[in-house]
């Protein structure tokens, strides 16, 4: 079973940019799709981004779309969130999520720790 492990959060200007990570180990990584997800204090955790197995297929939140890119390096076993242009309601813990199969069905059953992004206003 894999485990992942998120890091790269921070506290960055509205306008600037941060890179999530997400780190990957045991099982086999390329098995999952992987995606990011995101909750900010008193709301509901929200979808951000997914890629496919091989990452050739990804799908953004209409919020982010073309401020965050997601990417895989299967090699290295990681997922990255390379965001841009943040804005205060980008704040919020992010978990790195996988699921099993390689598709993005939206049956994410393994979750990292969250690492927080902060960007005040």
């Amino acid at each position: 079973q894999v485990q992942l492990q998120e890091s790269g959060g921070g506290l960055v200007q509205t306008g600037g940019s941060l890179r999530l990570f997400c780190s990957a180990s045991g099982g086999t990584f390329s098995d999952y799709a992987m995606a990011w997800f995101r909750q900010a204090p008193g709301k509901e955790r929200e979808f951000v981004a997914a890629i496919s197995w091989s990452g050739g297929a990804t799908l953004y939140a209409d919020s982010v779309e073309g401020r965050f890119t997601i990417a895989r390096d299967n090699a290295e076993s990681t997922v990255t969130l390379q965001m841009s242009d943040l804005r205060p309601e980008d704040t919020a813990v992010y978990y790195c999520a996988a699921e099993e199969g390689g598709w993005m069905t939206g049956e994410y059953d393994i979750w990292g720790q969250g690492t927080q992004v902060t960007v005040p206003a």
